[in-house]
């Protein structure tokens, strides 16, 4: 698997970025690529390791070890070190619907969890699998593959993410009448709306949505089902259908001064930024003149010359910095309820857990390079926010915590009094991840949810308590990867088809 001895003689190395300075001019992706030569290098790395725990796909200790789609790694690692790149792209695809999207958003657990990373660091897994799916574009060798025949049968999926493209696409490839409703204006749910695109270029995502439409999957955008749709409509003119509308209820923060102007949750503020720009794109009003100036586009909310106060980590905390970033933001500030992860793995968070360590983010990168620090203020949380005369968020009070247990063992922040500060802030961004999904399509249905409001679907059967109805993704599991949203679309589709046809052939 691999070169024998390539894991001992060749280092782990990953393209190089952009520099900061110069990405936030722009809204283009800011990974650059290697040459053949040095993927098939990194190839070389993976060691014939007896046991891949990269593929694996479980959860420990709450969190992803390995692949939750059971990825082949060191199969297609091997085919890329001997440089079978369309064989590569085989194995690739034979698991994974989405590649280009995986090897550009997904946090890689199949890293952490790689067996190499015991004591060196790991294959550089991610980044191949993004180089293997770019070159099968390259080369012509991701074509539509219509099936030869059609079952008769109609199958719905609403909500058009991860889990719901995935689903489409192989109950499509098992021969039903796809068609897949969205909401909004545009195909891709949290893909083309919720991560901004210098990290996923929307053109990828767009690009995949056309070839799955000419495969036969039938998009319905500017359609909210439960609303402008009658949600029992899909029981009579659809013979199954799957729900696949994502864990969208953001957390808020209930404290003094939250209805003052200025404060967003953040996925308002990307939501508006990226179809701001893509609307730019589209009427040809970006670049102006050859200049991309990435500011020229914004309509909505803006960050440009303003204090900003992202409030929560994670992914969307970092895309609301990088987004904020180029806005050309006066300051930038994010708060983390949460310790400062420690440089190294933790004798708590052994391997092949996932690894709880500090990692500097693209827009942590950028803010730090242009402001001189990292900008996450760490063991903190608000305490209420101050506005001016007009009615706008200018400030606001902040105090450090620090966790302990509580009576029933269970670790809560504790204020810690006398470490109150006042931050300017005239632009808060609200990041704190997602209590569930929205429930107008679930009561329409007449859905049971389960205590944390999710659609009640039992993991690998994902049918509801409504016959013919099926969950998937975010809207039964609660937020998640984007791996554990495709493993559950295509789980999903797999459960519809044995439900049409008495058995299935999806894998």
């Amino acid at each position: 698997m691999g070169k024998p001895t390539g894991f001992k003689e060749i280092p782990r190395e990953l393209p190089q970025d952009r520099p900061p300075a110069e990405r936030i001019r722009d809204w283009d992706e800011f990974h650059l690529h290697m040459p053949d030569e040095k993927l098939q290098e990194q190839g070389a790395r993976c060691m014939d390791c007896g046991i891949p725990f990269c593929h694996n796909g479980v959860l420990l200790a709450g969190m992803a070890s390995g692949c939750p789609i059971n990825n082949l790694i060191p199969e297609w690692n091997d085919l890329v070190y001997r440089g079978l790149w369309r064989e590569a792209l085989e194995r690739l695809h034979k698991t994974n619907n989405f590649p280009e999207f995986t090897g550009r958003v997904c946090p890689a657990p199949c890293e952490g969890s790689c067996v190499l990373g015991i004591n060196s660091p790991p294959v550089t897994i991610k980044n191949i699998e993004c180089a293997i799916i770019d070159k099968g574009f390259e080369e012509g060798w991701v074509t539509a593959q219509v099936p030869a025949k059609r079952t008769g049968k109609k199958v719905a999926v609403v909500g058009s993410g991860p889990a719901g493209l995935s689903a489409a696409a192989q109950l499509n490839c098992a021969g039903h009448f796809v068609t897949v409703f969205e909401r909004a204006d545009r195909i891709g749910g949290l893909l083309m709306y919720g991560i901004p695109n210098p990290k996923l270029d929307k053109k990828i995502v767009q690009r995949r949505v056309d070839l799955m439409a000419k495969e036969g999957i039938k998009f319905i955008t500017n359609t909210e089902v439960g609303k402008g749709y009658p949600a029992e409509k899909l029981l009579k003119e659809f013979d199954g259908v799957v729900l696949c509308g994502g864990a969208t209820k953001p957390r808020d923060l209930p404290i003094e001064g939250r209805n003052l102007k200025g404060i967003h949750f953040a996925m308002e503020f990307l939501h508006a930024n990226t179809q701001s720009f893509l609307d730019a794109q589209k009427n040809g009003n970006y670049p102006p003149n050859g200049v991309a100036d990435p500011t020229s586009f914004v309509a909505g909310i803006s960050a440009e010359g303003k204090d900003v106060l992202v409030i929560g980590g994670g992914d969307t905390g970092t895309d609301c910095v990088g987004t904020a970033m180029r806005h050309k933001c006066k300051s930038l500030i994010q708060l983390e309820i949460m310790a400062k992860p420690p440089m190294e793995r933790a004798g708590d968070n052994p391997w092949p857990q996932w690894p709880k360590v500090y990692k500097l983010d693209y827009g942590q990168e950028e803010a730090a390079a242009m402001f001189g620090d990292d900008p996450r203020r760490y063991l903190v949380t608000a305490k209420k926010f101050i506005g001016d005369p007009s009615g706008a968020v200018k400030q606001i009070q902040i105090v450090n915590v620090e966790w302990q247990k509580n009576e029933k063992g269970r670790f809560i922040p504790k204020e810690i009094p006398g470490t109150e500060k006042l931050l300017p802030a005239s632009l808060v961004l609200l990041a704190m991840g997602f209590l569930g999904p929205e429930d107008t399509v679930l009561k329409g249905l007449g859905v049971a949810q389960d205590e944390r409001s999710n659609a009640k679907a039992e993991y690998g059967k994902y049918a509801t308590n409504v016959k013919g109805v099926f969950a998937a993704g975010d809207m039964r599991r609660g937020q998640s990867l984007i791996v554990w949203a495709i493993h559950e679309g295509r789980g999903a589709a797999r459960a519809v088809d044995e439900y049409l046809m008495g058995s299935s052939d999806l894998p």
